[in-house]
């Protein structure tokens, strides 16, 4: 059996991979599972999968987490450090890491030291310090399995093929809840309009990040350092029925695509089990049922998060960790009800703007203006408040 380790597996997807590692009995054990405060969920996963070690990132639920355990060989851990403990167990040979946040860089690193493969749907891993990433992956030998449906699809048209007959890349986007929008709509929409996605279940800060399109700004930007890319070779296109989960164009115009269903128990499997496929359960695509498939430019007029991730990812440096966190702060308070949707990128840009770059940054410089960039969005939206 491989041995696995998930961080953030009370998430979306934590919870999805636990459920593809049910699915394909026998073929993993879990040695460990980690939540942020989600402590009814956690102590299910416990009770179901015995893991050798769980991290609870708030210490102050730890005796409430306890009391609910059934199976009490668990050893439970803490924090940032818990976190690094369990992505670099000597007998974990892959880390799934599924957390929200830049809180995921640290143990995706020391994963990578460690020498394990990582199966990595924590996009701002690679946002804020993808160069870092990607250069220590190399030096250990160690392969960065993509979970996110875009990424991975990307992944799975390019095997077999030689890099350096690859043209672009074109990353699909479902348009999310406002795709069809006006702009004076737009300024009112509800808390509950952005978090009803039209194709995916997925957690409400990626939910958002959908509505906005900085989802796939983020995917740009992880995307570059993935396939050793240039921007200019990454395009976003707009697919509303979430089928074509993205493409790559060759050199000679050939354009191979990955096709689906909208489920992330496809992409997540893959990751699990590659350079195998298995068996499973989930439903095939019916491409008469379907019908049509279409596709649009992305409306960066009204949604210009998109933009503002090319240009971070282009200015390079601290830019990146910085959209990222002053996305995050922004979302927070939109789901929160202190800002409106609009105000989300006016908040972003505003902490870009005021933000000195530090080019080649050290992990601690990225950490840094990780910092930087919260407090001044903090700032920033007392400000719109």
């Amino acid at each position: 059996m491989k041995k696995i380790a998930i961080l953030g597996s009370t998430g979306s997807i934590g919870q999805q991979t636990l459920e593809v590692v049910e699915e394909l009995s026998g073929q993993f054990k879990v040695m460990a599972l980690t939540a942020n405060s989600s402590i009814e969920i956690l102590a299910e996963q416990i009770n179901k999968f015995k893991p050798k070690y769980a991290v609870l990132m708030n210490d102050s639920l730890v005796n409430e987490l306890k009391y609910k355990l059934s199976y009490s060989k668990t050893q439970i851990l803490t924090g940032l450090e818990g976190l690094i403990k369990v992505a670099t167990l000597d007998e974990v040979e892959l880390l799934v890491n599924a957390v929200v946040g830049a809180i995921g860089v640290k143990p995706t690193l020391a994963a990578i030291r460690a020498g394990k493969d990582i199966a990595l749907a924590n996009k701002e891993t690679l946002v804020t310090a993808g160069a870092i990433v990607m250069r220590e992956a190399k030096e250990n030998d160690v392969r960065i399995l993509p979970i996110d449906s875009e990424h991975n699809a990307i992944f799975q048209a390019l095997q077999g093929e030689d890099r350096a007959g690859v043209k672009k890349i074109i990353l699909t986007a479902s348009g999310g809840p406002f795709r069809t929008i006006s702009a004076d709509k737009l300024a009112e929409v509800s808390v509950e309009e952005a978090l009803n996605h039209p194709n995916w279940d997925m957690g409400g800060k990626i939910t958002i990040d959908s509505a906005t399109l900085m989802n796939k700004g983020l995917e740009v930007i992880e995307a570059k350092w993935l396939f050793d890319l240039d921007y200019e070779q990454i395009d976003v296109v707009v697919h509303p029925q979430s089928i074509i989960h993205s493409l790559v164009e060759y050199k000679d115009h050939s354009i191979l695509a990955e096709l689906g269903l909208p489920d992330m128990k496809v992409p997540i499997q893959y990751a699990l089990t590659y350079p195998q496929r298995n068996n499973n359960n989930l439903e095939s695509l019916n491409l008469a049922k379907v019908g049509e498939l279409t596709f649009e430019e992305p409306r960066k007029e009204l949604f210009p998060c998109l933009d503002y991730a090319y240009e971070a990812g282009k200015r390079s440096g601290t830019m990146p960790a910085v959209l990222n966190a002053a996305n995050e702060v922004a979302v927070s308070k939109f789901l929160a009800g202190k800002i409106k949707f609009i105000d989300i990128p006016k908040l972003i840009k505003r902490v870009m703007s005021a933000h000195e770059v530090v080019d080649d940054p050290t992990l601690d410089q990225i950490i840094e203006a990780d910092t930087w960039a919260r407090v001044e969005a903090q700032k920033e939206g007392e400000k719109v408040c």
